[in-house]
Order: C-alpha cells, then structure tokens, then sequence
C-alpha cells in the first residue's frame, strides 16, 4: 500500500489495529511477551524503561511482574511531565493519569541508564521510524536521554511500510516486535583494513 506521509500511515494502523484489538488478544499478549523476554536475556539488559499498557497496546502487567519478581530487572516507567515524560522507578499504586495513562507517583531520585527501552507504537516505518499517537512524547524523552538504549517497539499487530513516512526527529528502534512477526534492524559497519 502507498501512503502519502505520515498521518496516512497513521490512520491505517489505527484501523488495522482496531480490527484485531479483540482477536485472540490473550494469545497475542502472550507470544508477545515471550519474544520481549528472549529479547532481554538476548541484550542482556539490566535496567528497563517499559510502558505500562493501555487497552490497545501488549498488555505489560505480567511482564513487569516477572521481571521485578523473578529476573531482577529493575524497570522504569514513563512519568508524564508537561509535553515529554521523564523516568520512574516502577513501584505500586499507580493512578490514572492524562489520556488514561496509569503511572506510579513522581520520584525525585537520579535515574540509572537505562539498557533498552521497550516502545508500543501503532506503526513502523521503512527507515524502522516510529508512528505514534502524534503527541511526540517519546521522540522528546530519546532527544533529552543524552545518549541511546537499545530500542524495541512492540505492537499487537504487524503494521510496517517499507516507505520513509516518518521524520527525522521521529525514534528508530533496533527490533520490531509483534506477536507473530519479529523485523530486526541489520546495521552494517565498514569493514576496517
């Protein structure tokens, strides 16, 4: 399918998304979760920012429980500050937040660096560019982290274009994950003489 730029593509996913939010979603949180947690063991990562799932994204409430409890992760969480967020240790309760978003309460403590960051987006682009929501909330937090994670995004349904509809401001992760389909970013370096 041709896109004409991003906010095409955007409204593709959202109805492809849309259509099989509902289609066996327990199955896909499942298979979804064990190729985050291969993932993991994978890049070896210790320190985790994991969004905390809304309805249409892969549900993380088992995945952060597994990964406190049994991994020893320590899991950060995004902490929605004015128009980007900031990170927080993951800890209970948490409180529903601007646009239904569920978050612990605000720490003041220094963050560690964080090893990877697991994304929900509503699509890939070609240049693996993420096509959210449109606020830009995670494009600011990556342009203020000093320095880059590795990056999964991870969706309920497979919605890639092999077209550059994103920016250039806009996140590009190393790994695509979905729950029947896995898109890695091959990264090819010049061959020293």
């Amino acid at each position: 399918m041709k896109f004409k730029n991003k906010n095409e593509f955007r409204t593709y996913c959202k109805k492809r998304l849309k259509s099989v939010m509902n289609k066996n979603k327990i199955k896909r949180d499942f298979l979804a979760r064990e190729k985050i947690l291969d993932y993991i063991d994978d890049v070896k990562a210790k320190n985790i920012l994991l969004y905390i799932s809304l309805e249409s994204e892969i549900d993380t409430k088992k995945l952060l429980l597994q990964l406190r409890k049994s991994r020893k992760q320590t899991i950060f969480v995004p902490f929605m500050e004015g128009v980007s967020f900031k990170m927080v240790k993951y800890r209970l309760p948490l409180y529903i937040k601007k646009f239904n978003i569920k978050e612990p309460r605000n720490s003041f403590a220094i963050s560690k660096k964080i090893d990877l960051a697991i994304v929900p987006v509503l699509g890939v682009d070609g240049a693996f560019r993420r096509v959210g929501f449109g606020k830009g909330m995670y494009d600011r937090f990556f342009e203020s982290l000093g320095y880059k994670p590795k990056i999964a995004f991870v969706e309920l349904t497979d919605c890639f274009t092999s077209l550059h509809v994103g920016e250039s401001h806009d996140i590009q992760a190393d790994i695509y994950i979905t729950p029947y389909k896995t898109k890695i970013v091959r990264r090819f370096t010049k061959r020293v003489r």
